[in-house]
């Protein structure tokens, strides 16, 4: 969800906060979208880690609330065929956004609907590959195996089970609507495969203009897709 401070600059509001609600609201257009052409994974770049240790307290307190009020509880609502997914690290967290999210996330585990969203918040790619290295020696050790039984066994497939998005596919596709051509840390680990678009809609307030490039560019059916937000 990039641009959204540049977009409320571009359209003359003087207070970022009015980018931040903008750019929540339109999530859930954008999910539609994904609906509608059958797009059935999708992960979503709330904030890195960096994002919330080093932008100013008073924007990161609004960026949190605009999740927990306007990102989770249309997702919790019965017509959302959507279920959530978290990945990044609940630690770095304010308690009342941690548990607005992990409300949504268990209130939408049971849908059936195969559509899955994936929000990365309090995220940083190089520390899920440490994480997910760390949670597959503490298996191994719990099942006695030694060093050398672990080298034998250890294959990427293995690892990707202990990635925050183990178990779901991999991403075809990442879209950055600022026009960034920077990862900024996202899905390391995932990113062996996919195809990159910096999207030419420059904001992603403003990022209807997606909605056709996607309408070309499809990849098959049931194909996990990708709309990062640095």
């Amino acid at each position: 969800m990039d641009g959204n401070r540049r977009w409320a600059r571009q359209m003359g509001f003087d207070d970022p906060k009015v980018g931040h609600r903008y750019g929540a609201e339109h999530l859930h257009e954008v999910l539609e979208w994904c609906a509608e052409l059958g797009i059935h994974h999708v992960t979503l770049f709330l904030a890195s880690v960096d994002n919330m240790h080093k932008r100013a307290s008073a924007e990161v307190e609004n960026l949190m609330r605009m999740i927990e009020e306007v990102v989770t509880k249309p997702l919790l609502r019965p017509d959302s065929p959507w279920q959530l997914h978290l990945a990044g690290r609940a630690d770095v967290l304010p308690d009342s956004t941690r548990h607005a999210l992990k409300l949504a996330e268990d209130g939408t585990r049971e849908r059936r609907g195969d559509f899955h969203v994936t929000v990365a918040i309090g995220y940083d790619g190089r520390e899920e590959i440490v994480s997910a290295v760390r949670s597959l020696l503490e298996q191994e050790a719990r099942a006695g195996a030694t060093p050398g039984d672990l080298a034998q066994r250890l294959t990427a497939d293995a690892l990707a089970t202990h990635l925050y998005t183990g178990g779901r596919p991999d991403p075809d596709l990442v879209i950055r609507t600022s026009g960034e051509r920077r990862m900024s840390g996202f899905l390391l680990w995932q990113a062996s495969s996919w195809r990159w678009r910096s999207c030419w809609c420059r904001r992603w307030c403003s990022a209807s203009p997606v909605r056709r490039s996607w309408a070309w560019s499809t990849p098959s059916a049931g194909r996990a897709w990708c709309w990062s937000a640095g």
